[in-house]
């Protein structure tokens, strides 16, 4: 395009592509295929890079230099800042960095299609720090004029809720379109060996993630996982012993889920150890902290909200997803303006059964991280520094076991909070 060539697509299907000059008497040409039949990766076989037809030929006005094309390249101007370029900009960006004449009304709707590209809302980025950080990301195709792929990247705050942090318009989902979606997304939430991000398990997705998160956990979505699990060995009645381990806060109570599992599907057992990884998947074994969030679901109900709207243009579309997400904002601040306690209603209605389960059930501090539980047949030690609980709890899963750790605490007694109790689970 710099150069003012044009050129015209000779051959196009889903494993090759062959362009070659408009002139048909010119020798430049460039023919592309698929690395392999499955991949969605494309690679040069052969390339003539020099044209012998006439500058006469040269065209400024590029026949490639879409509408489209423009709003990709002039979009990353548009990141961080209040503004950026105006039409009479986007032109002044086509001629200098694309060598192309563009009309003011093309200018116009390149500027417009860069702005449809990612959108992410102030008051989700400012109100990330207090969330957890697990963010789960997905995409959705969409079905108006231009199709594409919008991604989606959001959180889950202290009520259970999707806390949406950005949203994306590509062409595709492939790898450029997740690093550059990743890219934009780093620059909100920052990378921290603090942050989770859940997905499925596409190759795209991972290959992103490890070259634009450096200090990030991946995790894999434990639906994702199961489905792939029923469609490849057709064993769906394991899927109880499957989900066991998932949620399974200590590894000794995933290893017996796996033992079942191994005992009655080997092919499974390994499929999970070595195609998958325990620490993608099982919660016990996950580097970081993912919490309770084991799947995408908060992703997949983000999308279900949409269902119609993919139909819309692009802009109309993330016109749809502002207005939604301005009530939400306001829906929920008039809801923690009228809160009384410390905690959100969900929390609250979790805490309550659970805290008349520990009466009777005291702690003693040892020191500064130690504490010692009692009551009735439990009985145990924790460690809130290495994040430890012996084995004194008779074969009980900690997350029925409620008092000890550091969130409110009633004269002499301190009780746990679900965050905390979630962190010492692992």
């Amino acid at each position: 395009m710099k150069g003012n060539f044009e050129f015209r697509t000779r051959k196009s299907n889903r494993s090759l592509w062959v362009i070659e000059c408009i002139d048909p008497n010119c020798s430049w040409r460039l023919r592309a295929s698929k690395i392999v039949p499955e991949s969605t990766k494309f690679v040069i076989r052969k390339y003539v890079g020099v044209h012998s037809c006439s500058l006469l030929n040269r065209n400024a006005n590029h026949r490639q230099a879409t509408y489209v094309v423009i709003g990709e390249q002039v979009a990353p101007q548009y990141v961080g800042v209040e503004k950026g370029p105006g039409p009479k900009g986007v032109q002044t960006f086509a001629r200098t960095e694309l060598g192309a004449q563009i009309s003011y009304y093309k200018a116009w709707r390149g500027r417009k299609h860069a702005h449809t590209l990612i959108r992410a809302f102030g008051v989700a980025i400012r109100g990330f720090r207090y969330m957890r950080k697990v963010v789960g990301i997905d995409g959705t195709f969409l079905k108006g004029q231009y199709r594409g792929v919008l991604l989606v990247a959001t959180a889950q705050d202290g009520n259970g809720q999707c806390y949406p942090l950005a949203w994306g318009i590509v062409d595709s989902e492939n790898e450029d379109a997740w690093t550059w979606f990743l890219t934009q997304l780093k620059e909100i939430i920052g990378d921290t060996d603090e942050l989770a991000l859940i997905s499925d398990r596409a190759p795209s997705i991972k290959k992103a993630i490890s070259t634009i998160f450096e200090k990030a956990h991946h995790g894999a979505c434990a639906w994702h996982v199961a489905q792939n699990i029923k469609n490849k060995f057709k064993c769906a009645d394991i899927m109880g012993s499957y989900w066991s381990a998932v949620n399974a806060y200590r590894c000794e109570d995933f290893t017996g889920y796996m033992i079942e599992i191994s005992n009655r599907y080997p092919r499974v057992a390994e499929y999970l150890e070595n195609e998958v990884g325990f620490e993608k998947w099982s919660r016990c074994h996950y580097p970081g902290l993912r919490y309770n969030i084991t799947t995408t679901n908060m992703v997949e109900s983000l999308n279900s909200m949409l269902v119609n709207a993919r139909d819309f243009p692009y802009v109309a579309l993330l016109d749809v997803i502002q207005e939604k997400m301005s009530k939400w904002w306001n829906d929920r601040r008039i809801v923690g303006m009228a809160l009384t306690t410390p905690l959100t209603p969900s929390r609250e209605s979790q805490l309550r059964p659970r805290f008349a389960q520990s009466n009777g059930r005291h702690t003693l501090q040892l020191n500064p991280v130690t504490y010692h539980v009692k009551g009735g047949e439990l009985e145990g030690v924790v460690d809130i520094f290495n994040k430890t609980a012996r084995q004194f709890f008779h074969g009980r899963p900690l997350a029925n076991f409620f008092p000890f750790a550091n969130a409110t605490k009633s004269g002499s007694m301190t009780y746990f909070s679900m965050p905390a109790l979630e962190k010492l689970g692992k």
